[in-house]
């Protein structure tokens, strides 16, 4: 994480910060109607959950088995593309913009610790009239995802966490760690050179990121309000020892981790894995923070195995060979 600030640091002095200043200074950001113009599908929907207006997106058959997808910080519903084209015939595939991002745009609320967007999936579930679901979260959305597992229980059938957020990292415990100005530059101008930076710390392999991608990931940050939001989210982000509320967490739960992940290390992971009563940790050669992005294919094997052995009662054979631990 610190080698990730250190790289936006160079990048957003060096690489046209002062004329993406100018812009954000000028506009504020990019008009919503001008991104939603662009980016809404036929898939998308607003809706007023407790307060917001959300883009929701559902896809696959009605009468399905629901599960929901939460992606991480700074990044929109669309890191899930990947993983709904291949579910979404067989489940009801749920995904949002978090509060402060993408197309929902920042919170009236201003509803951004971990434990108000944790509480937050519970309001999403209540606005689509669904008791129960199979949840699944990457970085941010995965610690959202986890401590709502720990807190409601009744509600999650299974649990899948690609590089969940939980133990300490960067300073941050207890209290928020302080933000080092590059990083408040950077999420206010959002320069095209810093989102491909970033991307880069990401990605394990960076020759797998695309400029669709980076085109789509520069443009949600860029939504106007979105910028001061993700400094108030950071504001606001803390984590605390999570041992006992992980131990709580009783649901099935798949951890998929990989490898090369700088911003949280696979041994994060494997402390999770020793904590839950219930959890299986799937890790990938090569991979960086968002395997299910890297790795589409391998990961959403895995979760379609684990899927079928803990909601459908029956493990299919996989082609892939992750490292199972």
């Amino acid at each position: 994480m610190k080698r990730f600030l250190s790289v936006l640091a160079t990048l957003v002095v060096v690489t046209g910060v002062a004329g993406s200043f100018l812009f954000w200074q000028a506009t504020r950001g990019v008009a919503a109607d001008d991104l939603e113009a662009t980016y809404l599908t036929v898939d998308d929907r607003f809706l007023e959950i407790a307060g917001a207006r959300v883009r929701v997106r559902i896809t696959g058959p009605s009468s399905a088995p629901p599960i929901l997808l939460v992606h991480g910080f700074s990044y929109s519903l669309e890191s899930w593309d990947a993983w709904a084209a291949d579910l979404e015939t067989d489940y009801r595939v749920i995904r949002y913009d978090l509060l402060g991002h993408g197309l929902t745009g920042p919170d009236p609320k201003e509803r951004y610790a971990p434990q108000e967007r944790a509480a937050f999936i519970g309001n999403v579930l209540d606005a689509l009239e669904i008791e129960k679901a199979v949840i699944a979260g990457n970085s941010l959305g995965g610690l959202a995802a986890w401590r709502f597992a720990s807190s409601n229980p009744e509600r999650v059938k299974a649990l899948i966490l690609v590089s969940p957020g939980a133990f300490s990292i960067n300073g941050v415990g207890d209290e928020p760690a302080p933000i080092p100005p590059a990083m408040t530059a950077y999420l206010l101008t959002v320069p095209e050179a810093g989102v491909r930076a970033s991307a880069q710390l990401v990605w394990g392999d960076d020759g797998k990121i695309t400029e669709e991608r980076l085109d789509v990931m520069q443009a949600m940050m860029q939504r106007e309000g979105n910028g001061d939001a993700m400094i108030a989210s950071l504001e606001e982000f803390t984590l605390p020892d999570p041992s006992a509320d992980l131990a709580k967490v009783r649901t099935p739960t798949l951890l998929l981790w990989g490898e090369k992940d700088i911003l949280i290390p696979l041994a994060h992971g494997e402390r999770i894995a020793s904590i839950m009563p219930d959890a299986t940790l799937v890790t990938y050669p090569g991979v960086g923070h968002a395997a299910h992005e890297e790795a589409p294919r391998a990961t959403v094997s895995d979760a379609r195995e684990f899927l079928a052995r803990h909601i459908d009662g029956h493990a299919p054979q996989s082609d892939e060979n992750p490292s199972v631990q």
